[in-house]
């Protein structure tokens, strides 16, 4: 666990871009129990992922469709969680930093920490406005 006045400066740059916080299990249980999308931010302290994640999920937030809510966790130090959040993402390997949308709790999709380290925060923006124009869009009957 690093010090936690080492990563306010991560925590904020998401919480400013109105990404609703999580520091414990209860919290993501009850973020993921309403109904609607909901994506789930890992944030972590890694500088080659994470430094072009929270860029592009700001850039992503800027779109004209957007989950229904958003949280996020930050691994290494609110480590409860970030396990519960990710015991929501059944079958996934476990990754820092991760992207995940999910609607009525159940995973729709999942950006890994592999496709976040192999893009630009601009390119990571774009992918992420591309699922929520796809998994978040509003239907009407």
């Amino acid at each position: 666990m690093y010090p936690e006045i080492m990563v306010i400066p991560m925590r904020e740059e998401l919480t400013r871009a109105g990404i609703k916080e999580t520091r414990t299990a209860e919290e993501i249980d009850a973020a993921l129990a309403k109904p609607g999308t909901t994506m789930v931010v890992v944030n972590s302290i890694c500088g080659c992922a994470a430094g072009k994640m929270r860029p592009g999920v700001r850039l992503a937030m800027q779109n004209s469709v957007l989950p229904d809510q958003s949280v996020t966790v930050f691994a290494g130090q609110d480590r409860e969680a970030t396990e519960r959040a990710r015991s929501y993402f059944e079958g996934q390997p476990p990754t820092s930093p991760a992207i995940a949308i999910l609607r009525d709790g159940k995973l729709v999709y999942l950006m890994q920490r592999f496709v976040i380290e192999a893009n630009t925060a601009q390119a990571i923006g774009q992918e992420l406005a591309r699922a929520f124009n796809e998994y978040c869009a509003k239907t009407t009957a």
